[in-house]
Protein backbone atom coordinates (compact mmCIF):
# COMPACT_ATOMS: atom_id res chain seq x y z
CA UNK A 1 0.00 0.00 0.00
CA UNK A 2 1.46 3.33 -0.78
CA UNK A 3 2.61 5.72 2.04
CA UNK A 4 0.10 8.11 2.99
CA UNK A 5 0.67 11.68 1.70
CA UNK A 6 -1.88 13.25 4.21
CA UNK A 7 -2.20 10.68 7.36
CA UNK A 8 -3.90 14.26 8.91
CA UNK A 9 -6.58 14.20 6.55
CA UNK A 10 -7.24 10.82 6.88
CA UNK A 11 -7.83 10.90 10.32
CA UNK A 12 -9.83 13.81 10.16
CA UNK A 13 -11.93 11.68 8.16
CA UNK A 14 -11.97 9.09 10.51
CA UNK A 15 -13.46 11.23 12.80
CA UNK A 16 -16.09 12.86 11.15
CA UNK A 17 -17.68 9.46 9.97
CA UNK A 18 -17.61 7.73 13.43
CA UNK A 19 -18.93 11.05 14.41
CA UNK A 20 -21.75 10.33 12.16
CA UNK A 21 -22.27 6.99 12.93
CA UNK A 22 -21.90 7.20 16.56
CA UNK A 23 -24.53 10.15 16.65
CA UNK A 24 -27.04 7.96 14.06
CA UNK A 25 -26.60 4.39 15.49
CA UNK A 26 -24.70 4.92 19.07
CA UNK A 27 -20.98 4.02 19.92
CA UNK A 28 -22.55 0.34 21.29
CA UNK A 29 -23.92 -0.13 17.90
CA UNK A 30 -21.24 1.10 15.46
CA UNK A 31 -18.48 -1.35 14.81
CA UNK A 32 -15.33 -0.66 12.71
CA UNK A 33 -16.46 -2.63 9.48
CA UNK A 34 -19.04 0.16 9.96
CA UNK A 35 -16.86 3.21 9.63
CA UNK A 36 -14.42 1.69 7.05
CA UNK A 37 -17.83 0.68 5.09
CA UNK A 38 -17.83 4.35 5.30
CA UNK A 39 -14.67 5.74 4.22
CA UNK A 40 -14.90 5.86 0.92
CA UNK A 41 -12.76 3.49 0.06
CA UNK A 42 -9.63 3.36 2.49
CA UNK A 43 -9.13 0.24 3.74
CA UNK A 44 -9.26 -1.44 7.58
CA UNK A 45 -5.77 -1.06 7.39
CA UNK A 46 -5.67 2.65 7.07
CA UNK A 47 -8.20 2.53 9.81
CA UNK A 48 -6.06 0.60 12.07
CA UNK A 49 -2.97 2.63 11.15
CA UNK A 50 -4.07 5.33 13.18
CA UNK A 51 -6.08 3.61 15.91
CA UNK A 52 -6.29 0.79 17.41
CA UNK A 53 -10.04 0.28 18.05
CA UNK A 54 -13.08 2.34 18.17
CA UNK A 55 -12.48 3.32 21.82
CA UNK A 56 -9.38 5.24 20.61
CA UNK A 57 -11.52 6.89 17.96
CA UNK A 58 -14.23 8.42 20.43
CA UNK A 59 -11.67 9.61 22.95
CA UNK A 60 -9.64 11.55 20.75
CA UNK A 61 -13.28 12.56 19.14
CA UNK A 62 -13.96 13.76 22.68
CA UNK A 63 -10.33 15.24 23.12
CA UNK A 64 -11.01 17.08 19.67
CA UNK A 65 -14.35 18.75 20.76
CA UNK A 66 -13.43 19.74 23.96
CA UNK A 67 -10.35 21.37 22.17
CA UNK A 68 -13.26 23.20 19.94
CA UNK A 69 -15.58 23.94 22.04
CA UNK A 70 -13.40 24.30 25.62
CA UNK A 71 -16.16 26.18 27.94
CA UNK A 72 -13.51 27.32 30.16
CA UNK A 73 -12.37 29.44 27.22
CA UNK A 74 -15.83 30.27 26.06
CA UNK A 75 -16.88 31.57 29.35
CA UNK A 76 -13.33 33.61 30.06
CA UNK A 77 -14.71 35.81 26.63
CA UNK A 78 -17.67 36.69 28.89
CA UNK A 79 -16.28 39.64 30.06
CA UNK A 80 -19.91 40.96 31.97
CA UNK A 81 -19.17 37.69 34.38
CA UNK A 82 -17.44 38.06 37.66
CA UNK A 83 -15.60 34.87 38.69
CA UNK A 84 -18.37 33.38 40.33
CA UNK A 85 -20.80 33.70 37.57
CA UNK A 86 -18.39 32.72 35.11
CA UNK A 87 -18.19 29.12 37.28
CA UNK A 88 -22.11 29.01 37.67
CA UNK A 89 -22.08 29.42 33.53
CA UNK A 90 -19.56 26.75 33.37
CA UNK A 91 -22.19 24.15 35.11
CA UNK A 92 -24.98 25.39 33.36
CA UNK A 93 -23.63 24.74 30.17
CA UNK A 94 -23.25 20.94 31.61
CA UNK A 95 -27.15 20.77 30.97
CA UNK A 96 -27.61 21.91 27.39
CA UNK A 97 -28.08 18.75 24.86
CA UNK A 98 -25.21 19.23 22.48
CA UNK A 99 -23.52 16.47 19.94
CA UNK A 100 -20.22 16.83 22.95
CA UNK A 101 -22.83 15.96 25.65
CA UNK A 102 -24.41 12.95 23.65
CA UNK A 103 -20.90 11.38 22.93
CA UNK A 104 -19.40 12.21 26.30
CA UNK A 105 -22.45 10.34 27.44
CA UNK A 106 -21.35 7.02 24.81
CA UNK A 107 -17.60 7.46 26.00
CA UNK A 108 -18.71 7.10 29.30
CA UNK A 109 -18.14 3.03 29.26
CA UNK A 110 -14.99 3.50 28.66
CA UNK A 111 -13.83 4.30 32.11
CA UNK A 112 -14.42 0.50 32.86
CA UNK A 113 -11.12 0.42 30.98
CA UNK A 114 -8.00 1.06 33.19
CA UNK A 115 -6.27 2.44 30.37
CA UNK A 116 -8.98 5.17 29.88
CA UNK A 117 -9.76 5.99 33.19
CA UNK A 118 -6.10 6.72 33.71
CA UNK A 119 -6.00 8.95 30.93
CA UNK A 120 -9.33 10.83 31.59
CA UNK A 121 -7.87 10.86 35.57
CA UNK A 122 -4.97 12.21 34.03
CA UNK A 123 -6.97 15.05 32.06
CA UNK A 124 -8.94 16.22 34.61
CA UNK A 125 -5.97 16.98 37.05
CA UNK A 126 -4.18 18.85 34.28
CA UNK A 127 -6.59 20.18 32.15
CA UNK A 128 -9.77 20.83 34.56
CA UNK A 129 -8.14 21.71 37.74
CA UNK A 130 -6.17 24.40 36.78
CA UNK A 131 -9.30 25.77 34.72
CA UNK A 132 -11.25 25.67 37.98
CA UNK A 133 -8.52 27.47 40.18
CA UNK A 134 -8.04 30.21 37.36
CA UNK A 135 -11.65 31.35 37.20
CA UNK A 136 -11.85 30.47 41.46
CA UNK A 137 -9.00 33.23 41.90
CA UNK A 138 -10.66 35.74 39.48
CA UNK A 139 -13.60 35.65 41.71
CA UNK A 140 -11.53 36.12 44.82
CA UNK A 141 -9.86 38.98 43.24
CA UNK A 142 -13.44 40.21 42.18
CA UNK A 143 -14.95 39.72 45.63
CA UNK A 144 -17.13 37.36 44.28
CA UNK A 145 -15.79 34.28 45.97
CA UNK A 146 -15.43 33.81 49.63
CA UNK A 147 -12.56 30.81 49.51
CA UNK A 148 -8.96 30.38 51.62
CA UNK A 149 -7.80 27.45 49.13
CA UNK A 150 -8.43 27.97 45.66
CA UNK A 151 -6.59 25.53 44.11
CA UNK A 152 -7.75 22.20 47.15
CA UNK A 153 -11.25 23.54 46.34
CA UNK A 154 -10.55 23.47 42.14
CA UNK A 155 -9.30 19.85 43.17
CA UNK A 156 -12.73 19.01 45.06
CA UNK A 157 -14.92 20.34 42.50
CA UNK A 158 -13.39 18.72 39.59
CA UNK A 159 -13.48 15.21 41.70
CA UNK A 160 -17.02 16.19 42.96
CA UNK A 161 -18.29 16.55 39.24
CA UNK A 162 -16.35 14.61 36.84
CA UNK A 163 -15.80 11.52 39.14
CA UNK A 164 -18.51 11.37 41.90
CA UNK A 165 -21.38 12.38 39.50
CA UNK A 166 -19.94 9.54 37.20
CA UNK A 167 -22.24 6.43 37.42
CA UNK A 168 -19.74 4.01 36.05
CA UNK A 169 -16.98 5.18 38.59
CA UNK A 170 -19.58 5.43 41.75
CA UNK A 171 -22.70 3.81 40.56
CA UNK A 172 -25.90 5.50 42.74
CA UNK A 173 -29.74 5.45 41.80
CA UNK A 174 -31.68 8.56 40.76
CA UNK A 175 -32.21 9.02 44.24
CA UNK A 176 -28.76 8.88 45.56
CA UNK A 177 -27.97 11.07 42.67
CA UNK A 178 -30.18 13.72 43.40
CA UNK A 179 -28.98 13.49 47.26
CA UNK A 180 -25.26 13.67 45.84
CA UNK A 181 -26.76 17.05 43.83
CA UNK A 182 -27.72 18.49 46.77
CA UNK A 183 -24.90 17.39 48.91
CA UNK A 184 -22.42 19.43 45.67
CA UNK A 185 -24.87 22.49 46.40
CA UNK A 186 -24.87 22.58 49.81
CA UNK A 187 -20.54 22.03 50.20
CA UNK A 188 -19.94 24.23 47.53
CA UNK A 189 -21.92 27.40 49.11
CA UNK A 190 -20.22 26.61 52.48
CA UNK A 191 -16.94 26.39 50.92
CA UNK A 192 -17.62 30.12 49.82
CA UNK A 193 -17.85 29.59 46.32
CA UNK A 194 -21.87 28.62 45.14
CA UNK A 195 -21.45 26.53 42.11
CA UNK A 196 -25.32 25.90 41.88
CA UNK A 197 -27.62 28.61 41.84
CA UNK A 198 -31.84 27.59 42.03
CA UNK A 199 -31.97 27.61 38.25
CA UNK A 200 -28.71 25.20 37.66
CA UNK A 201 -29.54 23.23 40.55
CA UNK A 202 -33.58 22.50 39.16
CA UNK A 203 -31.99 21.65 35.40
CA UNK A 204 -29.16 19.22 36.76
CA UNK A 205 -32.63 17.72 38.80
CA UNK A 206 -34.41 16.94 35.33
CA UNK A 207 -31.27 15.48 33.88
CA UNK A 208 -30.56 12.89 37.07
CA UNK A 209 -34.43 12.58 36.53
CA UNK A 210 -34.44 11.95 32.73
CA UNK A 211 -31.26 9.91 32.85
CA UNK A 212 -32.99 7.65 35.20
CA UNK A 213 -35.89 6.66 33.39
CA UNK A 214 -33.82 5.37 30.39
Amino acid sequence: MPRNKYPEETVQKILEVSMKLFMEKGYENTTVLDIVDNLGGLTRGAFYHHFKSKEEVIDALTDQMFRENNPFEKVKQQKELNGLQKLQQIIKDTTVETDYRKLSGQAVSLLENPKFLAEFIESNRDVLVPAYQELIEEGIRDGSVKCRHPKQIAELFTFLTNFWMVPTIFPFTKEEGLARLEMVKDLSAFLGVPLLDDETFARLETVLETAGEE
